[in-house]
């Protein structure tokens, strides 16, 4: 049983090109997530009440077109599935008289935010999210990449602070999206436009954190990009790998 919400590209959400940034796409993909499952019992608000919350796991963004300033577009998102510790969301993503301007997929975890542990879906208000799967309805996109890279070369690093933070007290799914997009200059944006962005998340950062950004290629066009938490001096952990397409 799919949904769908609508939202506009505001100006000041938007890019030099015009463009809504990538991020605030993302953010309206988790809202929308966020719509649908408190609308069937299982959102942030009623987890919360019980020590509970969703995180992410994995997000898959593929677009032909991004919405542009001051455009009307709708988000739609259903569950796919629903196993014991991780359920899968799509996402299809139109503008103006339904046109697609692309897809999206995600793989998300329950956790007990007292022990900061998994929690079994399927247990939780008797199995709930399940009686919302919808199978039939499809997304054309390949699933969400668990993003294999090498070691990667350093090029960046970022404090995180305040505005990096989200209610769940750790760094925010969507900002390590605009930390990694900022690695290259805007001549390269100017030139390049986002066709697929894969984001597979590790870890937790918090706030005061110190994040390396470790970058390789792929092949033309295609980059990995490792973020690593400092722990002490020369050791690091892995808080989330992303594989990002570009297209001219």
């Amino acid at each position: 049983m799919s949904a769908r919400y609508n939202f506009l590209a505001e100006p000041f959400h938007c890019d030099f090109n015009n463009h809504l940034f990538l991020g605030h796409l993302g953010n309206h993909m988790l809202n929308a997530a966020d719509y649908h499952s408190s609308e069937r019992g299982c959102g942030m608000a009623w987890l919360n009440q019980h020590h509970l919350t969703w995180v992410l796991s994995r997000l898959a963004i593929e677009m032909q077109e991004m919405p542009v300033s001051y455009g009307q577009f709708a988000v739609e998102t259903w569950v796919e599935s629903v196993m014991r510790f991780f359920t899968s969301r799509n996402y299809a993503v139109t503008g103006s008289q339904g046109k697609v301007l692309g897809y999206g997929r995600s793989i998300w975890a329950m956790i007990d935010t007292r022990t900061r542990q998994p929690v079994d879906i399927l247990s939780v208000r008797d199995g709930l999210v399940a009686r919302y799967v919808d199978r039939d309805l499809p997304c054309p996109i390949a699933p969400a990449s668990r993003v294999r890279m090498g070691e990667g070369a350093l090029c960046s690093s970022a404090r995180m602070g305040y505005t990096d933070i989200d209610l769940n007290g750790h760094v925010n799914s969507v900002k390590y999206i605009d930390h990694v997009l900022d690695l290259w200059p805007l001549s390269w944006h100017k030139a390049h436009g986002v066709k697929r962005l894969d984001v597979a998340y590790v870890a937790e950062a918090h706030s005061g954190d110190t994040l390396d950004f470790y970058m390789e290629e792929e092949q033309e066009l295609t980059f990995c990009v490792s973020v690593r938490r400092h722990v002490e001096e020369g050791t690091a952990v892995e808080v989330c790998r992303c594989r990002v397409e570009f297209k001219p």
